[in-house]
C-alpha cells in the first residue's frame, strides 16, 4: 500500500460534496478545502493525524463559519479510550470531524461528528457519577499528601489513608471490632477493608475482632504525618 498524502483525502471528500450540490473548491485562502451550497459555507481541513497544530487550523476557521471539519485517515483503532478522548475534544471545540478510510478500492467516508454547538451543562449531568466520586475522594483526605503531576510514584488515596487510620488505631488500642472502630471514626467502609485486607496489615484473631499485622506496623512507619495526625484525633476522642 502506498504511503498516504494529504492530497489523497481530498478527492473523496470532494466527491461527496460534489453529490450533495457544493461547489467545492481546493487551497482558498490557506483553507484546504470550501464547500459552498448558496449561503452555505463548509471548510474542511485535511491531516494525516489529528495533532494540535491541527485543532488551532480549525478552530481559527470558524471565524470564518460555523461549519468547519477536519479529516484524517481513519485511525486503526477507533474504538480506544484515545480516540473517545480526542472525540470528546472535537465536540467541545465545535468542530466536525471526517474520516477516511482506504481498505477498499474506493476510499469510504465517515462524518464521526457534524459541527455543533457543545452542552456543557449536559456534558456535566452525564459526568454526576464521576463529579461525586472526585468529591467524595477529596474529602476522604485528611491533607494533602500527594504532589500534582508526580510520574511512577505513590499515591496517597483516601481509601489508603482510611486503612492507615484503621492500622494506627488497632496499633494502639489492641484487637478490635470493625463496630467500635466505626465508633471511633474510621467510617462505613471499616468492615470491607478489614475483610478484604487489600494491603495485608489486618488479621483476624477471632470472629469479628481484628488485629493489626507485624507487617501493617511496619508500613505505618513510612507515613508518621498522618500516624501523628490520627494520634492525637484518637486522643482528642
Amino acid at each position: 500500500m502506498k504511503k498516504l498524502k494529504e492530497a489523497d483525502l481530498y478527492q473523496p471528500i470532494q466527491k461527496h460534496f460534489h453529490k450533495q450540490g457544493y461547489q467545492v473548491n481546493g487551497e482558498v485562502n490557506d483553507c484546504d478545502m470550501t464547500a459552498m451550497k448558496e449561503d452555505e459555507l463548509v471548510i474542511v481541513e485535511l491531516k494525516l493525524s489529528l495533532n494540535v497544530e491541527l485543532l488551532i487550523q480549525a478552530t481559527k476557521r470558524q471565524r470564518l463559519t460555523d461549519l468547519v471539519y477536519i479529516a484524517i485517515p481513519k485511525p486503526k483503532r477507533p474504538r480506544s479510550k484515545r480516540w473517545n478522548d480526542v472525540c470528546h475534544l472535537v465536540r467541545r471545540l465545535e468542530l466536525g470531524l471526517i474520516t477516511v478510510s482506504f481498505t477498499t478500492k474506493t476510499p469510504k467516508l465517515d462524518f464521526v461528528i457534524h459541527p455543533e454547538a457543545f452542552d456543557r451543562k449536559k456534558s456535566m449531568k452525564n459526568s454526576k457519577r464521576k463529579r461525586t466520586s472526585l468529591i467524595k475522594e477529596i474529602e476522604g483526605r485528611s491533607a494533602d499528601y500527594n504532589v500534582g503531576g508526580s510520574n511512577k510514584t505513590k499515591i496517597m488515596t483516601a481509601y489508603k489513608e482510611n486503612c492507615i487510620q484503621i492500622a494506627c488505631y488497632l496499633e494502639r488500642n489492641g484487637p478490635m471490632s470493625p463496630r467500635n472502630l466505626a465508633k471511633l471514626g474510621t467510617g462505613e467502609k471499616t468492615p470491607s477493608i478489614l475483610q478484604k485486607n487489600y494491603y495485608r496489615w489486618f488479621e483476624r484473631v477471632k470472629r469479628g475482632v481484628y488485629e493489626v499485622t507485624e507487617h501493617g506496623k511496619k508500613e505505618l512507619e513510612k507515613y508518621p504525618e498522618l500516624v501523628s495526625y490520627y494520634v492525637n484525633k484518637l486522643e482528642e476522642n
